[in-house]
């Protein structure tokens, strides 16, 4: 490597996701990304973008590469019950009671 060289070439960048919290004890919230070729740019970066008029009080950067994702998801329980839309307490109702034999309302 010579100088002015990083690990991925002369003049290749990397995408660093930006996010930022707006105000202490908020949660931080994706802001954007910065290309940069090295961690030190990208914070200068991001700072420059994402905070010099005081709208972050704090900043995360993480490199694109570093990101995970998740898509697919195991479906070996039916977890529907502890969702909202998953379980209809109306239709459980109206089973139960026909299955009591009593009429409910309307």
């Amino acid at each position: 490597m010579g100088p002015g060289r990083g690990s991925r070439g002369v003049n290749e960048h990397s995408v660093w996701e930006v996010f930022r919290k707006e105000k202490r004890g908020a949660a931080f919230e994706h802001a954007g990304s910065v290309v940069a070729p090295d961690a030190d740019f990208a914070e200068a970066w991001a700072r420059e973008q994402y905070g010099r008029r005081g709208e972050s009080v704090a900043l995360w950067l993480v490199p694109r590469d570093a990101i995970r994702d998740v898509e697919d998801w195991a479906d070996e329980f039916d977890l529907k019950y502890r969702r909202v839309d998953g379980y209809s307490i109306k239709t459980r109702l109206k089973e139960a009671r026909e299955r009591a034999g009593t009429a409910g309302p309307g």
